[in-house]
C-alpha cells in the first residue's frame, strides 16, 4: 500500500512538473492569464508558471500571414460599378493587443479593408483606378496599418488581386486592345516593309557598285595590256633600227625595207594611204632593187 500512494504522488509531482514547463516554439507567442486576467506573454524558450493557478490563453503566429478576401463592389468617381478583391500581409507585432484589442481580428480586417478600398475608390474614375493600381495599394497600406496598429498588427503589403469593370466597359476595353494591337501590328508590318525595301535597295547599290569596279578594274587592265603590247612592239622596232644600222646597210637594203613598209600599208584595212614626199625616188629604187636582184642570180 505504501508503494502504490509512493507511485501515485511521483506521478502527481511529474505532472505538477510538466505543467509547470512551458516550451515555447519559434514565431510563437503564448498569451498567460492568471485567474482570469493577462498575466505575461511568453516568447520563444522555456518557461515556468504556477500550476492550476496560469493558465495560457491564448497561442499566437508571429509570422506574416496572407489573408485573400472576396471581390468588393465599389463605386466609382463617375458612378461605375467594379468589383475588386485584396490580399492583405499582415503580421503580428503585440501578442497582448491582438488577444484583447478586438474581437476577430481577421474579420475586422476585412471589414476595415473593404471600407478604406471603397474610400479610395471613390475619388478616382474608371480609367484612374484601372491604371493607378501601385497608389492604390500605397494608399490602402498606410491607411490600415495605422487603424490596425492598436490591434497590435502590422499591415506589411495590400495587392489588388483583380479589377473587374461592369460588362460594357469590358466589352470597350477589349474592342480598344484590340484595335491597339492590330495598329501595332500595321506599324510593325510597314517597319518590315521599310526595312526590308531599303535593305533591296542597298543590295542594289552595293550590287552596282561592284559592277562599276569590275568593268573599271577590266578597263584599266586591258589598257595596260594594250599600252605594254605598243611599248613592246616599239621596243622591237627600235632594236630592229639598232641593229640595222649597226649592220651599216647599203643603199640596196635600205630600198628594200621601204617596199616592205608600202606592202604593209598596202595590206592594211585603213582607207587612207599616205605617200611620203619622196615619193619620186620610187622609181629608181624599184629599178635598182630590180638590178641587185639580177646581180645575185648571176652570182649564184
Amino acid at each position: 500500500m505504501p508503494l502504490a500512494i509512493f507511485v501515485i504522488l511521483i506521478v502527481i509531482a511529474l505532472i505538477i512538473v510538466f505543467r509547470c514547463m512551458k516550451i515555447v516554439p519559434e514565431s510563437k507567442a503564448y498569451v498567460v492569464q492568471r485567474f482570469g486576467e493577462y498575466h505575461q506573454t511568453l516568447k520563444s524558450g522555456l518557461h515556468l508558471i504556477i500550476p492550476f493557478i496560469d493558465n495560457v490563453a491564448k497561442i499566437i503566429s508571429l509570422k506574416e500571414q496572407v489573408v485573400d478576401f472576396p471581390p468588393q463592389p465599389v463605386i466609382t468617381k463617375d458612378n461605375a460599378t467594379m468589383q475588386i478583391d485584396t490580399i492583405v500581409y499582415y503580421q503580428v507585432t503585440d501578442a497582448k493587443l491582438y488577444t484583447y484589442g478586438v474581437e476577430r481580428p481577421i474579420s475586422a480586417i476585412e471589414n476595415l479593408t473593404a471600407t478604406t478600398l471603397r474610400n479610395i475608390i471613390g475619388d478616382m474614375t474608371v480609367d484612374q483606378t484601372l491604371t493607378s493600381r501601385d497608389t492604390i495599394n500605397t494608399a490602402m497600406r498606410a491607411e490600415l496599418d495605422e487603424a490596425t496598429d492598436p490591434w497590435g498588427i502590422k499591415v506589411n503589403r495590400v495587392e489588388l488581386k483583380s479589377i473587374l469593370p461592369p460588362e460594357d466597359i469590358r466589352v470597350a476595353m477589349e474592342k480598344e486592345m484590340k484595335a491597339e494591337r492590330e495598329k501595332r501590328a500595321n506599324i510593325l508590318e510597314a517597319q518590315a516593309k521599310k526595312e526590308s525595301a531599303i535593305l533591296i535597295a542597298e543590295g542594289a547599290k552595293q550590287a552596282a557598285i561592284l559592277n562599276a569596279e569590275a568593268e573599271k578594274e577590266t578597263a584599266i587592265q586591258k589598257a595596260q595590256g594594250q599600252a605594254q603590247a605598243i611599248l613592246e612592239v616599239q621596243r622591237a622596232k627600235a632594236e630592229a633600227l639598232k641593229l640595222l644600222n649597226e649592220s651599216h646597210p647599203t643603199k640596196e637594203v635600205l630600198a628594200l625595207r621601204g617596199l616592205e613598209s608600202f606592202e604593209k600599208i598596202a595590206d592594211g584595212r585603213a582607207t587612207k594611204i599616205i605617200i611620203p614626199s619622196n615619193v619620186q625616188n620610187l622609181a629608181s629604187m624599184v629599178t635598182e632593187f630590180a638590178e641587185l636582184n639580177e646581180k645575185t642570180k648571176i652570182e649564184n
